[in-house]
């Protein structure tokens, strides 16, 4: 994973990025058919070097990536089973894979974040079914919410030179995710609004990722996505697909709670 003197180094293994809809936090505890969509799918690709994870949940005012040896498990989340407060993902991290990010984004400054931040269950909720044994090293990457769609979206086709290095990118959120209009009456089904756009997503990212960021207009982009912390991943994983040139299909597709799409992605 690093030279004699600790640096990155670079291996030409060819690893898909993908963004996971995570959806529920309690599937966590709760395995479903989408949990299971994921585990298979890392069971049938090349197993990573290390992970670079975007989460919807480290929302902040900067572009930061962790650069701890050890992340702490974060439980980022409020009235929940006891059992999702127990969990631990132990997984290592990566200073040099951090510094590594560092140096290939160049359309903006990224900080290196050594104290404060881990991986919260954006992240590890996914990995527990993906790679449950929690041995590949893992940095988290934020989402600064005072930019546009289209700065995402740049920084993405910068990460793109990890898929060529034993990274596996994995973004981490959900295409459809309004929790204003979530009705526990309707498990595993989706409004109409909710599937109209899913699908226009679902089309531009099998056809033309590069033109995500103009999602905003969509008739149902408010209801969709009434806060952008939870789509704005998927930009990432629509960069590398450009970048790369790689083909997009779905891992799992579906929805929860008439408000939330479960739709994947993988590039690759």
């Amino acid at each position: 994973m690093t030279n004699a003197d600790g640096s990155y180094r670079k291996c030409m293994v060819s690893t898909s990025a993908v963004f996971i809809g995570h959806g529920n936090p309690v599937t966590a505890i709760e395995p479903n058919r989408f949990s299971a969509a994921w585990g298979e799918f890392a069971a049938q690709v090349e197993r990573p070097k290390a992970i670079l994870a975007i989460s919807a949940h480290w929302f902040i005012q900067a572009t930061a990536v962790t650069a701890m040896e050890h992340p702490r498990t974060i439980h980022d989340f409020y009235g929940f089973p006891d059992a999702m407060y127990q969990i631990q993902y132990p997984a290592p991290g990566s200073p040099p894979l951090a510094e590594r990010v560092v140096e290939i984004v160049n359309s903006t400054r990224v900080s290196l974040e050594k104290d404060e931040w881990g991986l919260d269950h954006g992240t590890w909720s996914p990995l527990l079914y993906m790679y449950p044994d929690a041995s590949i090293p893992v940095v988290q990457l934020s989402l600064n919410g005072h930019e546009s769609f289209d700065y995402h979206f740049k920084i993405g086709t910068e990460l793109a030179a990890l898929s060529n290095e034993g990274v596996m990118v994995i973004s981490s959120g959900n295409v459809v995710h309004n929790l204003s209009k979530v009705n526990w009456g309707l498990p595993d089904k989706g409004f109409d609004w909710a599937h109209s756009f899913d699908d226009h997503v679902r089309q531009i990212m099998l056809t033309d990722p590069g033109k995500l960021p103009s999602v905003v207009t969509h008739r149902d982009f408010r209801y969709s996505v009434p806060t952008p912390d939870h789509f704005i991943p998927l930009l990432y994983t629509a960069g590398i697909a450009v970048a790369s040139g790689r083909k997009v299909t779905t891992i799992c597709e579906g929805y929860d709670l008439g408000s939330m799409s479960m739709t994947s992605y993988r590039v690759g």
